[in-house]
């Protein structure tokens, strides 16, 4: 038995300290757009007009701190662009925002960018290759890699 091949992820939902901090990330750095508002306390955000991909609220965490290392826990929220232009547009934007990024990855089946939100949570923005590139092994199951992905290449070569 096996879950329907068709089935996505519709969103994801985070708690945040504080909604605007939040919206200053999602919004002005990464470019999502604002759906729907419920005041300081929950706010949802899509691209391209969704009812929402992520929804961010307070409603047990105003003004709380990051979870705290070594719990169980959000590891990362993996946020797909539709191509590797898309990718270095984003990542650029980060940049030219001054915003740190954590880390950068070449896993074989896509190219990653790390970073983390202002409350600690975990997200990657990533790219995929094409199925058809992606490195199989004898028994046909994928190979993934965590290889060195150079972001100044990644953005000069797209951009």
């Amino acid at each position: 038995m096996s879950i329907d091949p068709q089935t996505t992820i519709g969103h994801v939902h985070l708690k945040v300290s504080n909604i605007d901090n939040s919206l200053k990330f999602y919004r002005d750095i990464l470019g999502f757009e604002v759906q729907s508002r419920i005041g300081d306390q929950a706010v949802f955000l899509s691209a391209g007009g969704y009812h929402h991909h992520i929804g961010l609220n307070t409603w047990e965490s105003k003004d709380g701190g990051p979870a705290p290392l070594g719990h169980t826990g959000l590891y990362h929220v993996a946020i797909l662009l539709p191509s590797r232009k898309a990718l270095a547009e984003t990542v650029k934007r980060i940049l030219d925002a001054k915003y740190p990024i954590t880390g950068s990855s070449d896993h074989g089946v896509s190219e990653a960018v790390y970073l983390d939100d202002p409350d600690g949570n975990g997200i990657e923005l990533y790219c995929d290759r094409p199925q058809e590139q992606w490195l199989k092994d004898e028994t046909g199951e994928i190979t993934m890699v965590t290889k060195y992905l150079d972001i100044d290449k990644l953005i000069n070569q797209e951009l």
